[in-house]
């Protein structure tokens, strides 16, 4: 194994770069101490072909997780810029039956909450391959409009049916999207929301598009959840914020929006929905207050959650590479499963590579045939786990665990071992 890089816990920084140069993307402060240090990664969906291994000089980037000692909203410190991550995006909402499920869940929600009709506009920001947007074709809206710079992925939109505008989301796209097709009765972004470094130019955007009676829908990674995890892998370059509800309604008011209701949702490793509208347009729920009451007894402004979550990193990580040390001294062979943006960030900290994990399976054809950013394991079909049958398979889709072990069965029955590595390492089948 090479050997990880970072430090995980920024105590370990030297004192004068604790203090990030970039300020808080909220409240604007110059305010953002560096509080988990990742070492430097490559861009966590940059797939890689083979061939051009050779002549690559692959780009890496500084991981650090910042707090802001403001207003407490807690981001990167250090911005990669999106052309390197997103014109051309390999991850793929369809090859989940499980968040494809929850998306089309999601839409049948939005419609009979907003009461949606046939000629209401519903826009998605970053949809990706149009399945959330499929979602409402289902539940029975006629006009849907996607946003996604991705062109593979917006093509793949149109297929089922969206018009999508290939371009990152902009006041300019909004006032063309509302020169076209008047206001939006909604406007969704799922796992969007964490991507943008400029929120005035969103804001600015949404508040361009959106009806004086509209609803801005998003979802997005949870803080809390994420620290109760330890999900410390869904940390990379693409998420350039971590949000908790309470410096997200600071951003809104600023806006002259609100924070109408909000959801912990299951799906990923845990997830926050947020629904916003302009200030007086909704009744708010009493879910708002509550939750902003959990998070001050949480103290997520403060350096001490993010030091006890370095702790568990290390441990993760111990844990982790013993097990892998002790199939392959036995001379068994460990695979993994699952090629997310988040297995790159484990794979780089933990300093595995090809020499540990033989290959990794993932069902988006658009990965096959690829190697991981930074680590360079080769990323095969599905079925090579069958016809292998290696000893262990380490999950590193680990938020679709049951639906990874549901797919998996029959290599479980043979007497297969899943690994999954968060929130601690533990098998969630086979003999052990």
């Amino acid at each position: 194994m090479t050997a990880p890089s970072g430090n995980a816990f920024a105590g370990e920084i030297p004192m004068a770069e604790k203090i990030a140069a970039s300020p808080c993307l909220v409240c604007g402060e110059n305010a953002v101490e560096i509080v988990l240090d990742l070492g430097e990664t490559a861009p966590a969906n940059n797939f890689i072909l083979p061939e051009g291994l050779a002549q690559l000089n692959e780009p890496l980037f500084p991981l650090r997780l910042g707090l802001c000692r403001t207003c407490g909203h807690v981001q990167l410190t250090e911005f990669v810029p999106p052309g390197l991550m997103f014109d051309h995006y390999l991850y793929m909402s369809s090859a989940s039956s499980t968040l494809t499920g929850h998306l089309h869940c999601l839409a049948r929600t939005v419609t009979g909450r907003l009461n949606l009709q046939r000629q209401d506009l519903v826009v998605d920001i970053g949809c990706n391959d149009g399945s959330l947007l499929e979602g409402f074709k289902l539940a029975g809206t006629d006009r849907r409009v996607g946003v996604d710079p991705a062109a593979n992925l917006a093509e793949a939109a149109r297929k089922k049916g969206a018009e999508v505008v290939t371009a990152y989301f902009s006041p300019d796209i909004a006032v063309g999207i509302r020169e076209r097709h008047g206001r939006a009765s909604v406007i969704t972004m799922t796992n969007t929301f964490p991507h943008i470094p400029d929120l005035q130019s969103l804001l600015q955007s949404i508040d361009l598009l959106l009806s004086k009676n509209g609803a801005f829908v998003l979802e997005a990674h949870y803080l809390v959840d994420l620290m109760e995890m330890c999900a410390f892998d869904t940390i990379y370059h693409e998420h350039v914020s971590y949000w908790a509800l309470t410096p997200m309604a600071r951003l809104f008011q600023e806006y002259g929006f609100e924070i109408f209701d909000v959801e912990r949702l299951p799906i990923h490793h845990g997830q926050l929905r947020a629904w916003v509208g302009r200030v007086g347009k909704h009744p708010v729920s009493g879910n708002v207050a509550a939750m902003l009451s959990d998070e001050r007894i949480l103290e997520l402004d403060q350096v001490a959650p993010y030091r006890a979550m370095a702790t568990r990193i290390r441990q993760i990580k111990t844990d982790l590479l013993d097990l892998i040390r002790e199939v392959r001294a036995a001379g068994g062979a460990v695979v993994g499963y699952g090629a997310p943006a988040k297995g790159s960030t484990l794979l780089s900290f933990f300093g595995i590579g090809p020499a540990d994990i033989e290959y990794i399976a993932d069902r988006n054809v658009l990965k096959q045939g690829r190697l991981t950013p930074g680590s360079h394991i080769p990323i095969v079909a599905p079925e090579r786990i069958f016809s292998d049958r290696p000893d262990v398979v380490l999950v590193l889709a680990w938020n679709f665990a049951d639906e990874i072990s549901e797919q998996l069965s029959a290599y479980v029955e043979g007497g297969g071992r899943l690994i999954v590595p968060i929130p601690r390492v533990h098998d969630i089948g086979g003999t052990r």
